[in-house]
């Protein structure tokens, strides 16, 4: 397990690369160039943040936590800084525990977000990993407006070993769910994933086609866990920060689940999103595999993000 997680540790900083170059070597210039910790000096570190997508509140809000450590230390070198500044932002993304409540109890998990994100990969490999731990796992295709969703669904239903409940193109969706609410009641479901559809052009449809959903869950599985996961792309940067802006006008987002930070000069943006929204990142995806996959764990994160060279073995 402890060789699994060193992997994925390197995954993670070889698949923040393209941030790390736009902002921690940056960052490092600054740390050890000339001059006093200052105005000045502040006003380079702000500019490096939020040009990796950082956001203006967290950095904001990072910064002047950093002032104030700054002052009760008595810190004068720019050098000093580099460490309170790393531990700073590993406690501004740490909102506590993020809880995985629904891999001990029975749960319905809604996946929402906009066509592209890589929301119907996310619920396949969600679902193969669930599986992989001895869940007794059902995939509801309640993406219907998108007939490639189903087909995709189907697919990685096959390839995690569970079953899907799936109709026709353009069927309700909500009539979808209920068919997988009434099939994970006799089958024993452990743990309901529901793929939903994204078209945030049409904000008063998704609306309302997500408050059926959730009415139907609501009736017919009262009983169990409810987590409400929005799937972002992390090469949208601030674009993302926006649609979760949006779907939390829709329903009450209990998690977020970061996709393709592989390859991205944005991954600044998960600092972004939690400073701005207050909603845990749950997942993070590096790449395509199924074990890419992963829980967010907010210190390995940052220390990915600010890992030089010479530090990575």
């Amino acid at each position: 397990m402890a060789e699994e997680k060193k992997g994925f540790f390197s995954r993670l900083v070889a698949g923040l690369t393209k941030t790390r170059n736009a902002v921690v070597n940056g960052l490092d210039d600054i740390f050890n160039g000339p001059g006093d910790v200052d105005d000045d000096f502040y006003d380079e570190l702000e500019e490096i943040l939020i040009t990796g997508d950082m956001g203006v509140r967290a950095t904001d809000d990072i910064l002047e936590e950093l002032r104030d450590k700054v002052k009760e230390q008595h810190i004068k070198e720019r050098g000093a800084c580099r460490q309170l500044l790393i531990d700073t932002i590993k406690e501004r993304m740490d909102l506590g525990e993020n809880a995985y409540r629904y891999e001990d109890e029975k749960s319905v998990l809604l996946l929402v977000g906009v066509n592209g994100v890589g929301k119907t990969t996310t619920a396949g490999k969600m679902a193969a990993q669930l599986k992989h731990q001895g869940k007794k796992v059902l995939l509801a295709a309640a993406d219907t407006f998108r007939a490639g969703a189903i087909e995709q669904l189907t697919e990685w239903a096959g390839r995690a070993g569970v079953d899907l409940i799936s109709s026709r193109a353009g069927s309700d969706p909500a009539a979808v769910v209920f068919d997988a609410c009434t099939a994970a009641k006799a089958r024993g479901t452990d743990v309901l994933i529901c793929d939903t559809a994204g078209r945030l052009h049409n904000k008063k449809n998704l609306m309302e086609e997500l408050r059926k959903i959730n009415r139907v869950i609501d009736r017919e599985l009262p009983d169990c866990l409810r987590e409400t996961l929005i799937v972002l792309d992390g090469t949208t940067g601030q674009n993302a920060l926006e649609q979760a802006r949006e779907f939390k006008d829709v329903c009450e987002i209990s998690g977020i689940v970061l996709t393709k930070l592989d390859g991205t000069a944005r991954g600044g943006i998960a600092v972004a999103i939690q400073a701005e929204l207050q909603i845990p990142v749950k997942y993070i995806g590096v790449g395509e595999k199924i074990d890419d996959l992963r829980k967010f764990d907010s210190a390995e994160f940052v220390d990915a993000l600010f890992t030089r060279p010479e530090e990575e073995e």
